[in-house]
């Protein structure tokens, strides 16, 4: 199925709507296998239409386990596997999101489409980056994030303050401390070799700009569950070297040393751990 740009809907909910319409109909819809999603969920077996699942996800509210598994599973899916999946993720929140936006409109004077586009950002931002997958309710989570970024367009709405023109303002503009720059601080915390060089990037995705850890994991080539494992050591080792002063001071040769000797030990511990992983998975 194909939207032709002169029928193309101008509200962006409208729009996912369309798009999920196309991506659930024809040769090849897009489905899930229920039967992947665990043993105790409750939900139908076998493979499963989108738009028939979102259906019987509202006509069971109750069915937390079973909404809890979607979700992981979708939101999975929207970080690893292509824009499809996030269409489908915004559109499986359809019904959630209109209500959200009904009561929203009802306090906004603008275009009901920016609105909406701003609902729908929120949401898109928390799908990619900011629901945890190891808390409970990602599904709750994501639906209170599109409707903080409505309320806070209404919050925001008619109140900007006019200022005088900044080349005219008398005082100092030099900025507030902390003016530093957190990332500097893991730079330095790597080169002293309290992480390697390859979690350093993943650390400051993850720990700094708040990244989601499902497409961080998969590009190393690691699971989930060992990428925390591995960051929760690393922020156990900062939290350590911020107390001893090594990331605030200066670093004597003889603790550099060792710090560097611990790096060491690490990568080959690490190291190991693939090898016999590799060898398993051949034999």
């Amino acid at each position: 199925m194909t939207v032709s740009d002169s029928v193309w809907p101008d509200s962006p909910l409208d729009a996912v709507e369309a798009a999920f319409a196309a991506l659930t109909t024809g040769p090849d819809p897009l489905t899930l296998d229920l039967d992947r999603l665990g043993p105790d969920t409750s939900l139908p077996a076998g493979v499963m239409a989108l738009p028939a699942l979102r259906d019987w996800l509202l006509r069971h509210p109750r069915a937390y386990a079973a909404r809890d598994a979607v979700w992981r599973d979708l939101v999975r899916r929207a970080r690893l596997d292509g824009p499809s999946w996030v269409i489908a993720a915004v559109a499986m929140a359809m019904p959630a999101l209109r209500r959200h936006a009904g009561r929203l409109h009802a306090g906004w004077s603008g275009d009901g489409a920016d609105l909406d586009a701003e609902i729908l950002t929120g949401f898109l931002t928390a799908l990619r980056d900011r629901v945890d997958l190891a808390k409970p309710a990602p599904y709750a989570a994501l639906c209170m994030a599109a409707w903080r970024a409505g309320h806070e367009m209404l919050r925001r709405a008619g109140t900007a303050v006019p200022v005088q023109d900044v080349e005219h303002v008398i005082g100092p503009r030099a900025p507030h401390v902390p003016y530093g720059h957190p990332d500097l601080l893991v730079r330095r915390a790597a080169r002293l070799g309290l992480l390697e060089v390859g979690d350093l990037e993943p650390y400051i995705d993850l720990r700094l700009g708040g990244r989601a850890i499902e497409p961080v994991a998969a590009r190393l080539g690691i699971t989930v569950d060992a990428l925390r494992k591995r960051m929760s050591g690393i922020d156990q080792r900062l939290a350590d070297a911020l107390a001893m002063g090594l990331l605030s001071g200066v670093v004597s040769a003889k603790a550099r040393e060792c710090l560097q000797r611990q790096s060491a030990h690490r990568a080959r511990t690490r190291a190991g751990r693939a090898l016999r992983g590799a060898s398993r998975a051949a034999a």
